[in-house]
């Protein structure tokens, strides 16, 4: 018996955790209600500024809504698909296309002038920290403000890039870069139509980006280790294949990373395009669209429609990278 006595609490673990907690929980329900007051304000604004508009925007979607009865306007008011009848029967895969072309080049481009900049400055040398820093500018500049330097750069009557190319390259008549749809060009003895002003945008979104993936591509060459590299130069490899060979492979993830992220924002841009063209001259993008369908046309549930669509997309790539991307980042 006695022995049965000292062995009864080792055979109850469960009730002595229990006990355990039960003594530890005034204390505990008070850092629990010190968790909640702290986090109480965050919680408010989330709820206030993201949660109830895209609630909203949901029940918009599928409402015949305009400007001149959205007081009307009710949570539990008739419910209809004619907003997505009216997205998908109009421009909206045109406006797609545009900003798929535009997010991919717009990505592509920015990526690539990254990784030839950050080539270019990893050598070290003199003035080498301010060019780096003379890097930044075109991302950390307001964007009102190199829109409108650009939009005189590329004025057709007195912007300098016109005046250059009259001057230099001989061209008979000045380019309306941000308000030309297309212009045929003969190259090889065959004509193209190129989207000018599609063109234009893209080399601004660009200029615009290029500075972020510079800072990662920098950070990644730094940590690659110098030893591969002095290795492989021992070994008679030449410069490209060290880039591709040893280099290249360092920098994939990276790369893969920015690709994803840097779609997704140019995907979702808007202030740029806007300001640059207005969404004229074959520009128009899915977010200017939008915009568009509110403030021109005054139709609320259609442009509640393309947003939620344009949602959706959005939180495709978004799970992509979360599910292929994030992952990889946090153990690296």
């Amino acid at each position: 018996m006695s022995l049965l006595k000292k062995n009864a609490p080792a055979g109850r673990p469960e009730q002595a955790a229990l006990q355990g907690q039960r003594k530890r929980s005034p204390m505990a329900r008070e850092e629990q209600r010190a968790g909640l007051t702290l986090l109480s304000p965050t919680l408010i604004l989330v709820l206030v500024m993201v949660v109830l508009p895209i609630l909203w925007t949901l029940v918009l979607a599928f409402q015949r809504v305009r400007i001149l009865n959205i007081r009307t306007a009710g949570i539990f008011g008739p419910y209809t698909l004619d907003n997505f009848d009216n997205v998908f029967s109009s421009s909206f895969f045109q406006s797609l296309g545009t900003t798929l072309a535009y997010s991919v080049f717009g990505t592509a481009g920015a990526i690539g002038l990254g990784v030839v900049a950050a080539f270019a400055l990893r050598r070290p040398f003199k003035g080498r920290t301010l060019v780096r820093a003379s890097m930044l500018i075109p991302y950390v500049s307001p964007i009102v403000a190199v829109t409108f330097t650009w939009t005189t750069l590329l004025d057709p009557q007195f912007g300098l890039i016109n005046h250059w190319g009259k001057e230099v390259f001989g061209w008979e008549e000045s380019i309306p870069f941000l308000s030309e749809r297309s212009r045929e060009v003969s190259f090889l003895g065959m004509d193209f139509n190129v989207p000018t002003a599609l063109i234009a945008i893209i080399l601004f979104e660009v200029w615009r980006s290029f500075p972020f993936a510079f800072l990662f591509i920098t950070a990644r060459l730094h940590a690659v280790p110098e030893s591969l590299e002095e290795a492989a130069r021992v070994d008679g490899a030449t410069p490209l294949q060290r880039f591709a060979y040893i280099l290249l492979p360092q920098l994939l993830p990276t790369i893969a990373m920015l690709s994803v992220l840097r779609f997704i924002w140019t995907f979702n841009s808007f202030d740029d395009i806007y300001l640059l063209t207005g969404g004229g001259a074959g520009t128009e993008v899915v977010s200017v669209a939008v915009f568009n369908f509110l403030t021109a046309r005054g139709d609320i549930g259609a442009a509640s429609a393309q947003a939620l669509v344009l949602a959706l997309i959005l939180g495709l790539f978004v799970g992509i990278y979360i599910k292929f991307f994030a992952k990889k980042e946090e153990v690296s």
